[in-house]
């Protein structure tokens, strides 16, 4: 049986905009000093970009919010095997916001950032492992 092909275009598309993330927080530790506070957030929204990639991909509604957690739990639903790295993942939540904007506290360090980054890797390896061919082009 053939996938829905606006499917398999939508989830890519999760996809793409994940891998963009990645870049960008990849290129941000080459700055000097490192650019941490966007690469935790970078961090953040690849993690949540693959959880919606793969909630998209198995057809499940979300809501636009960027609690990893909640959308952790919807992926865990699906597949529990996803469990550990959810919960690993879910630490991200707050860089979607922490560093943004005037009056936060201090940047994070590099330390953080290349843990946050790990992090991030981490389910956006565990969700394209879940995934099959047709949408990881």
């Amino acid at each position: 049986m053939q996938p829905d092909l606006a499917l398999v275009a939508e989830t890519r598309e999760w996809l793409a905009k994940a891998a963009l993330d990645l870049r960008a927080a990849e290129f941000e530790f080459t700055a000097r000093p490192p650019l941490t506070a966007d690469i935790t957030f970078h961090s953040q929204q690849l993690a949540e970009k693959s959880m919606k990639a793969f909630l998209t991909w198995h057809d499940q509604p979300f809501r636009r919010v960027h609690n990893l957690l909640e959308i952790g739990k919807q992926c865990v639903e699906i597949d529990g095997t996803l469990e550990a790295v959810v919960q690993e993942a879910a630490t991200l939540t707050d860089y979607a916001w922490k560093f943004r904007y005037p009056g936060e506290p201090e940047e994070p360090s590099v330390a953080e950032a290349e843990q946050a980054l790990s992090l991030a890797r981490e389910a956006y390896g565990a969700i394209l492992a879940r995934l099959p061919d047709e949408v990881r082009r």
